[in-house]
């Protein structure tokens, strides 16, 4: 079934140790819709200015990504220009220039109201919701993202948002900032209470911990000898995640998690290239190939496969009665 995503396209000039500043095609919704696209079909809205690459358009469409709600106007791209120290866990900001992007006003179209699944990407919050509003009938689900801008500076609306949501995808340290809990279960735990049945806290290298009301999963990342550019990961992970969910239909708990690792296995490799080098240009067996490696990095068989080799510990206890 195909998925709806809305967020922002641009230009990001990103250096690193590795080299830069490399600029390439990014931006939220296109990381999202280059990693959902080998799983579903994508149908994009965003605006872009009249800079905009014919070359960058034609990768989307090779992906099959649906741009007819990809806005053209008069002006230029939303631009984002950053660096990365020796901690590749946080981009510093260098400058932003959002351009026609800071006028953008998300229209859908008729097919597009109802599309089953819709991913809210990092937008303000008051767009986000003009979003969830214009659908005709409530998606299978409704996943979005944040950032601390937005916790910070558009509180109630941002509250608003995520009451509509069923899925809220967030890293680390922005999911305490939004419950204003140092504790992760418990900052978890906090915003499932404020309406969405799933919340997915982002841990860069370390993974993606899921929660529900009833249960905890954590997925690991795949391990790398080198990361060039973390730039996109989260979105990457996002598009992933939206997308086996999508094409599978399954929203059990098990296809959570199967769809957690998929994020997983997509974000590695982003974080391989600049910018879409590595993404944009995948096989299937690529991405079927880490998948299965990821599952024989964490299986170890069955909680009692083999039974714990424990001593007696009545025996143990009986002993220390005795003693005292």
């Amino acid at each position: 079934m195909a998925i709806l995503v809305v967020g922002s396209v641009a230009y990001d000039s990103v250096r690193t140790s590795l080299g830069g500043p490399h600029v390439s095609l990014g931006g939220a919704a296109t990381y999202f819709s280059i990693a959902a696209s080998y799983f579903a079909p994508v149908s994009m809205v965003a605006v872009v200015g009249d800079d905009f690459r014919l070359e960058d358009q034609r990768l989307l469409e090779d992906h099959q990504v649906e741009t007819g709600g990809l806005t053209r106007v008069k002006g230029s791209t939303f631009r984002w220009i950053a660096e990365y120290g020796d901690d590749l866990s946080e981009a510093h900001t260098l400058d932003t220039h959002l351009n026609v992007f800071a006028d953008f006003q998300p229209r859908l179209s008729p097919t597009e109201k109802n599309l089953p699944y819709l991913f809210l990407a990092n937008i303000d919050p008051d767009l986000q919701h003009q979003v969830v509003q214009q659908m005709e009938k409530r998606p299978k689900l409704v996943a979005g993202d944040t950032m601390n801008f937005w916790i910070e500076g558009k509180p109630e609306a941002l509250a608003k948002v995520i009451n509509s949501m069923d899925a809220l995808l967030i890293n680390e340290s922005e999911v305490r900032q939004l419950a204003g809990e140092s504790n992760l279960i418990r900052a978890a735990r906090h915003i499932l209470r404020q309406g969405p049945s799933i919340v997915i806290v982002k841990r860069g290298e370390y993974g993606a911990i899921g929660f529900t009301n009833t249960d905890i999963f954590a997925a690991p990342a795949y391990p790398l000898e080198s990361v060039v550019d973390p730039t996109g990961a989260g979105d990457t992970f996002a598009g992933g995640f939206m997308g086996y969910l999508a094409a599978s239909g399954d929203l059990t708990m098990e296809g959570l998690r199967r769809a957690m690792v998929v994020g997983s296995v997509m974000a590695s490799f982003t974080v391989e290239s600049f910018g879409l080098d590595r993404l944009s240009a995948l096989a299937a067996g690529d991405i079927r190939s880490r998948y299965r490696e990821i599952w024989k990095l964490t299986y170890f068989g069955g909680p009692d496969d083999p039974e714990l080799p424990m001593r007696n510990l009545d025996a143990v206890e009986t002993s220390k009665r005795s003693n005292h």
